[in-house]
């Protein structure tokens, strides 16, 4: 994993990977199911970067006063405001994978790749996701969950995570709160993870390095991306 993705082009490589692991699980999935690629909205209310100094009004209306006395008091009531900026809402967009059976189209199993939103302690994102999380696993669906970010902070489990830099958790729907944790680090190939189905179907695979690679050569980031 190239740690400059993260840093520089995060935005650009998360759509590119979910079209590349959709890409790679259909032929497995086909004809009984099909990965769709879904999109969640929220809205996030971001602290706005400081100015970098605070300006005053630079346009000043004189008009000619009859009586001076009354136009030095009129001065001394108007204040001059000081000019800051405004915490806007911003309208947030993620992207992830929805494993449905078919011809019924019944959600069998959700795959997210993290943002550095879902990581970023406080933030909207985090409180989404984590909502959003917690509904998954209250319900009959499995969920699959890439984390290919070496800041923030990581998903909850009860017992600390092993030690690694990046992590893929698959939590299948009857065996919870048991998880699977897959981990390495940042300088050994990704794993090849299992996507569970539905029990009679069993589970396909899905080769993290292998879709990985097909994206970086795909969007040709290495030319793309600075030192």
């Amino acid at each position: 994993m190239d740690p400059r993705i993260e840093e520089q082009l995060w935005h650009d490589f998360h759509p590119n990977m979910m079209v590349s692991i959709q890409s790679w699980l259909m032929p497995q999935l086909l004809p009984k199911y099909a990965a769709q690629i879904e999109e969640r909205i929220y809205v996030e209310h971001t602290e706005p970067v400081p100015a970098r100094q605070v300006f005053r009004p630079d346009i000043v209306i004189h008009t000619e006063a009859k009586d001076e006395s009354r136009t030095q008091s009129a001065r001394a009531a108007i204040a001059e405001p000081t000019i800051l900026t405004l915490p806007m809402p911003t309208e947030q967009r993620e992207r992830y994978i929805a494993i449905v059976s078919l011809p019924n189209r019944e959600l069998v199993t959700v795959i997210e790749l993290l943002s550095p939103a879902n990581k970023r302690v406080g933030a909207d994102g985090r409180h989404e996701y984590l909502r959003k999380r917690e509904q998954i696993l209250q319900s009959a669906v499995h969920l699959v969950e890439i984390d290919l970010l070496l800041k923030g902070e990581r998903l909850p489990t009860v017992e600390p995570l092993p030690e690694g830099d990046y992590y893929a958790f698959v939590s299948r729907s009857e065996y919870r709160p048991a998880v699977e944790v897959y981990h390495w680090r940042r300088d050994e190939p990704m794993p090849t993870i299992p996507i569970p189905l539905l029990r009679k179907d069993g589970e396909v695979y899905l080769d993290l390095q292998a879709v990985y690679e097909q994206t970086y050569e795909r969007a040709r980031y290495e030319a793309r991306l600075g030192s």
